[in-house]
């Protein structure tokens, strides 16, 4: 698909009209719901994937590009062909990732390398090759925390302490790299997505009706998980636009009120 074709499926003159975006992680859950926000909002848009392919409710909508987002290789190339596409990068919006099961006592080499890789390497990997990009005009990169990161998880270790890196790492490439112009946030949500029913499935029915329970009375906002589209899309699209310029190396959360981080 040309960028002639991912230009005309955005909104002309939305609040993020002309704006060049890279989502990974982009045919599922909240990079999905991103694509979607970001073409509604204006932006011209070029979708990561890996192994999921596009949905067909977004296929013909924007270009679409195949990364392993764990292999430096693979990120060069599809940042090359992105931003040829798109004609320049002005936003970075990093999905890709996966939340895994597993307990401190026995978690294996094989499961710890596969979630720091998917959710901590893939973070390094994409923020250097989109500021490799940014670094004379400047950008927006948005990465996906977790609350799990904060206060972290019996349940996967691994993914908390992934996600407490991506946490250290935006502030720190913030830090270094604010004087480019380039700003880097990162958002800790909590909305259904894959990772969430892959919880429900490892809990069982009881102990995820528990859980969920436990959301309904500790939850100030609503008491169930967030709607990506409707509750994280209008977060995303700020970020990625100029109202947030003045902004960097902070942790979003968009939770319901779950985990109020700026207490």
């Amino acid at each position: 698909m040309s960028s002639t074709t991912s230009s005309a499926a955005a909104t002309v003159g939305g609040p993020l009209a002309g704006r060049r975006a890279v989502v990974s992680g982009a045919a599922s859950g909240i990079g999905a719901a991103a694509v979607a926000s970001f073409l509604a909002a204006g932006a011209e848009v070029v979708g990561l994937f890996h192994t999921t392919p596009p949905p067909d409710g977004l296929k013909e909508a924007c270009d679409w590009v195949s990364c392993d987002v764990r292999v430096r290789g693979s990120v060069d190339t599809a940042f090359e062909q992105a931003t040829s596409i798109l004609g320049g990068l002005d936003v970075l919006l990093h999905a890709a990732g996966s939340w895994r099961p597993g307990t401190p006592e026995s978690l294996s080499d094989d499961e710890l390398d596969l979630v720091l890789d998917t959710n901590l390497r893939s973070t390094v990997l994409t923020n250097q090759a989109a500021f490799a990009r940014m670094r004379h005009s400047g950008g927006q990169i948005i990465n996906l925390g977790s609350a799990e990161g904060v206060r972290g998880n019996p349940l996967a270790p691994h993914y908390a302490v992934a996600k407490a890196g991506v946490h250290a790492w935006t502030r720190s490439v913030a830090a270094a790299w604010g004087r480019h112009g380039v700003t880097v946030n990162a958002l800790a949500p909590a909305v259904s997505t894959p990772g969430a029913e892959r919880l429900w499935e490892h809990l069982g029915p009881e102990r995820a009706a528990a859980f969920q329970e436990r959301l309904r009375t500790t939850m100030p906002l609503r008491g169930e998980l967030g709607d990506p589209d409707m509750d994280l899309g209008p977060v995303m699209v700020f970020l990625a636009g100029t109202g947030a310029q003045f902004m960097t190396g902070q942790l979003i959360a968009v939770d319901g009120g779950l985990q109020m981080l700026g207490a």
